[in-house]
């Protein structure tokens, strides 16, 4: 092959990739507002959870900053141990919507749902 044909052949490659990546993006917070399919309903819930995921992880890092080393080694294991619980609790959540489309997402609702809940509860140990 030419150097000329092998560098075509890396730029239309480049070119799909790039406009595979355009067209598979998550669709943005006001598409979610309108979301009607299961894709696009799973994708916006799958948003949400990030963003409460993004949420927890900045107040656990802001009681780190604020609270003593004792008080953050019990904040730690009770993280530890809230993780699976709540995985637990929004696989039971989900379990009756099994082998049907709309179960992930009642899983994800959940996991989102928690997940600020728990945000919340450890905002409340920050100093006011």
């Amino acid at each position: 092959m030419s150097h000329s044909l092998t560098k075509r052949i890396r730029i239309a490659a480049l070119a799909g990739i790039s406009l595979l990546a355009l067209t598979s993006a998550e669709p943005a917070r006001a598409e979610c507002a309108d979301a009607v399919t299961t894709v696009e309903m799973r994708a916006c819930a799958a948003q949400e959870y990030e963003a409460a995921d993004a949420e927890l992880n900045a107040v656990y890092a802001q009681v780190k900053a604020a609270v003593s080393k004792e008080v953050m080694g019990y904040v730690r294991e009770a993280q530890r141990a809230w993780i699976p619980f709540r995985d637990a609790a929004c696989s039971a959540e989900a379990a009756p919507y099994a082998g049907g489309t709309i179960q992930p997402q009642i899983g994800t609702d959940c996991k989102t749902r928690l997940t600020q809940r728990r945000a919340d509860d450890l905002r409340a140990l920050l100093p006011n």
